[in-house]
């Protein structure tokens, strides 16, 4: 824990985090606030998958475009329009009477405006802290993140029930504007100037290592969404159950990203966290007693902040300082394509054969995490004594502020 408690101690390192962090709350809010808002209005999980599929899709569309914008806009210009935008469009779905396919377009349009938080702060990191911290703060931001998926299901399933499902909505809205202004007067998007891309677009992914936590992070995020939509279905809208276990899985990240992240990244880092996160699949899988898919699901959750972390890193390591963003962007894209498939096969299975079949998904879901980076070990960059920061840009960048 001392490595992490130097790192806090640097120079606004914890407050950059503890504002991205809030801007990017909803993300733990957003999709079972969703999931029970459409499913109370239109009685169907179905419905419910479809809405978050075109919710996850506008994201994964806008994940590359809006990094790169970055490069040519500026973070705070790009952020601030995007903030807008979709807040606008997600309190349309909590206050509007929309069609489904109204419904599914407004989501398309939230998620295709969600603020790139994440590839802004993780293209920032590498300019305030030295080389040999690097490794250990994307490992403290993987496992803080984890506070998101700790507390967003918690309150979500909390003021959805007791309050109401369009007030769970809005409590979403109100983080990402409010964490959102909080981000943005950081000094730190003034100090640092994502160069523009010589690049064309798309080129990053021809980096094998970029591609692989590409893959690694559609599996893994779908799986997670696979395993929300089960642990809504098994346990209904009557308690606080659900929110209850998807917490516990969450703090099973928590403690497995805090755990590991100080571990060397060799070539087997990847495929040994994945393993992790589908053993307690599978076993999750046998059983909907609340106890067990406690358990099962602790046990997933402790591979999946140090995999994060991991695919964080390759990806730093593998590009030049001006790509990361659109980089990060491409990952993201990955990882919601992933909630997209997750959440809607889960919904599907759910309707047909009940929440059982939302785990069986996720399981074999995981199957496959494990196996890309077992068989693409040879494209997992093998980080152990080496520095985690991007490849220097052929020119100097300028800073301002």
């Amino acid at each position: 824990m001392s490595s992490y408690t130097e790192l806090l101690k640097t120079r606004g390192v914890a407050r950059i985090i503890a504002a991205q962090l809030t801007a990017r709350f909803p993300f733990g809010m957003l999709s079972l606030a969703f999931l029970l808002h459409i499913e109370h209005t239109y009685d169907s999980y179905g419905v419910a998958g479809l809405v978050l599929a075109a919710l996850s899709i506008g994201q994964a569309i806008a994940g590359p475009l809006t990094s790169r914008l970055m490069g040519v806009w500026g973070m705070r210009r790009v952020i601030l329009l995007t903030m807008i935008v979709c807040a606008i469009a997600i309190s349309g779905i909590a206050l509007l009477p929309l069609s489904i396919p109204a419904a599914m377009s407004v989501a398309f349009v939230a998620g295709l405006t969600m603020p790139p938080i994440q590839p802004a702060v993780r293209t920032i990191y590498p300019k305030m802290v030295n080389s040999s911290q690097l490794t250990p703060l994307f490992s403290l931001d993987a496992s803080a993140q984890e506070i998101i998926w700790v507390l967003g299901p918690v309150i979500t399933t909390f003021v959805s029930i007791q309050i109401g499902t369009v007030w769970g909505i809005l409590l979403a809205v109100a983080f990402l504007v409010g964490g959102g202004i909080w981000f943005l007067t950081s000094p730190e998007l003034g100090r640092v100037r994502i160069p523009r891309s010589k690049r064309r677009l798309g080129a990053v992914l021809k980096k094998p290592p970029v591609l692989l936590a590409t893959i690694v992070g559609f599996l893994l995020v779908a799986t997670c969404a696979a395993i929300e939509a089960g642990v809504v279905a098994t346990f209904g809208e009557g308690g606080a159950q659900a929110g209850i276990v998807l917490a516990i899985f969450a703090v099973g990240s928590l403690i497995g990203g805090l755990s590991l992240g100080h571990k060397p990244i060799g070539p087997w880092a990847l495929a040994r966290r994945m393993a992790i996160v589908f053993v307690g699949t599978a076993l999750a899988a046998a059983s909907l007693n609340i106890w067990w898919l406690a358990i099962t699901l602790f046990i997933a959750g402790i591979g999946i902040a140090p995999a994060l972390a991991v695919m964080f890193a390759i990806v730093s390591t593998s590009v030049r300082f001006s790509d990361t963003a659109e980089a990060y962007g491409w990952v993201g894209t990955g990882q919601l394509i992933g909630a997209a498939v997750g959440s809607a096969l889960a919904g599907f299975l759910i309707d047909g054969v009940g929440a059982i079949g939302a785990f069986v998904v996720a399981a074999a879901l995981a199957l496959l995490g494990f196996l890309v980076p077992l068989l693409g070990k040879r494209f997992h960059p093998d980080l152990r004594g080496r520095d985690a920061s991007p490849l220097p840009d052929t020119e100097p960048v300028q800073l301002t502020g």
